[in-house]
């Protein structure tokens, strides 16, 4: 593990500040090639995110996640990648992960070695109405993961492709990953990111290309820190017993009045710590409870003259450091042990995205990839609060290189959503800043 540092308490000043602090370098001769070749090819990318988001790939289409690696991977294997499909096992309903390598011929690796990662899935399954990439306008389209992120799959594949066309592949040490369960990753999590950690355990830099983003003054916007997200369950058994009784010493609240005052407290005691969020989700409680955990779903009964004997709740956690995680659930832990008399309250964790801290070493390579940008005429790039985004793929191999930032794909609004949309004209400027810092990175 790299040992890496970070201060949480600097983040919100950072934030708000320009990621380049000195006038950017000109870009070199081969740095202008790559960004001409971007440019020379932008028809054809957007050709190719078409073809992509045509293709049907929710996560519980294990077939349409293969049929969009059989795209892509062809592309990768005409760079010198040697290109693999990692299949997961057919009980985990879900589709395989594309993993390709490009390794010097020579052995001789003269730069960082890269990570750049991608996810081959979405969150539209073939069920739903939203499946075809249509064009709203010259720079804009609506499709099915057009965004989130088959545009940032075709950035990775449009920069690499510009680094080849420059001659500035030669000597990179660059591995690409593009999961194929990003949106609701297979159980157990050791099989399921397998290969991703892999490939993070032998990279130094790791860059994800899930979508970029704008502030509201038009600034770029990238990813130094990504909160976890975990979950917990709530369990209280209480003593059943006609409502005339309740609140008396033989009797006690019940179970909903317990978890009222355990969810009641959560929200007194553990709102406002910065980078932590707490939510209950899903709430059930009565005589009789049945709660289905895999479908999220679930029935009770009960009636107003009886005290109720059972209580369940979900929700999930967020927090931006693994430490502050470990310390909420110790917390929530202490409030679930109050519990009132005659009710016995559990609460269980499960573990599912780690955190990305926001390390020093994250704000340099921002620096860096801000002065591409400004290089080429794109202005700065600055810090996105974690706040705002969600957990990806990139936090799994946080702790294992020594720096990665994310938000490097294309623009776009109202993922996951029938409105989904996808500024094709970021397609070209994402790739040139991501290709040129990659050449920058492995030169």
């Amino acid at each position: 593990m790299i040992a890496r540092t970070f201060c949480l308490s600097a983040l919100v000043s950072v934030l708000s500040t320009a990621a380049a602090a000195q006038a950017p370098a000109a870009l070199s001769p081969t740095e202008q090639r790559i960004a001409s070749h971007v440019d020379a090819h932008a028809a054809g990318a957007v050709a190719l995110l078409e073809q992509t988001v045509n293709i049907n790939s929710g996560t519980l289409n294990p077939r349409g996640v293969r049929a969009v690696y059989d795209v892509l991977a062809p592309r990768l294997q005409r760079l010198g990648f040697e290109v693999r499909y990692a299949a997961l096992p057919a009980e985990m309903n879900r589709g395989g992960h594309l993993v390709a390598r490009l390794r010097p011929r020579d052995g001789r690796v003269r730069g960082k070695k890269l990570l750049l990662i991608g996810h081959l899935d979405t969150v539209f399954e073939e069920s739903s109405p939203f499946q075809r990439f249509t064009r709203a306008n010259d720079s804009t389209a609506r499709g099915p993961g057009a965004a989130d992120m088959k545009g940032g799959n075709v950035v990775i594949v449009q920069a690499l492709e510009a680094l080849a066309g420059a001659g500035a592949l030669e000597g990179a040490h660059i591995t690409v990953v593009m999961t194929g369960d990003e949106e609701a990753p297979g159980r157990p999590l050791e099989i399921s990111r397998a290969a991703l950690l892999e490939a993070g355990r032998e990279a130094d830099v790791a860059l994800g290309f899930e979508g970029g983003s704008r502030d509201r003054e038009g600034a770029a916007r990238a990813v130094v820190a990504r909160r976890s997200s975990s979950g917990w369950t709530l369990n209280v058994q209480a003593r059943p017993a006609h409502s005339s009784g309740v609140f008396s010493g033989g009797v006690g609240a019940g179970a909903i009045y317990e978890a009222a005052r355990i969810l009641d407290r959560f929200y007194g005691e553990l709102r406002g710590e910065p980078g932590a969020t707490f939510n209950a989700g899903l709430i059930l409680g009565g005589t009789e409870v049945a709660h289905d955990a895999g479908a999220a779903r679930g029935t009770a009964f009960g009636k107003g003259n009886v005290v109720p004997e059972r209580t369940v709740v979900t929700g999930d956690i967020r927090t931006l450091t693994d430490e502050q995680l470990q310390r909420t659930r110790e917390r929530m832990r202490h409030i679930v042990a109050r519990g009132l008399p005659h009710s016995r309250a559990e609460i269980s964790f499960t573990d599912g995205y780690p955190s990305m801290p926001p390390t020093d070493q994250n704000y340099a390579l921002l620096r860096q990839y801000s002065g591409v940008s400004e290089a080429l005429g794109l202005g700065p790039v600055l810090a996105f609060d974690p706040a705002g985004r969600g957990a990806a793929d990139i936090s799994f191999v946080a702790s294992l290189v020594e720096a990665g930032i994310d938000g490097l794909g294309v623009y776009g609004d109202h993922a996951h959503t029938v409105e989904e949309t996808v500024d094709l004209r970021s397609l070209s400027t994402q790739a040139k800043r991501a290709a040129i810092l990659i050449h920058q990175l492995t030169r």
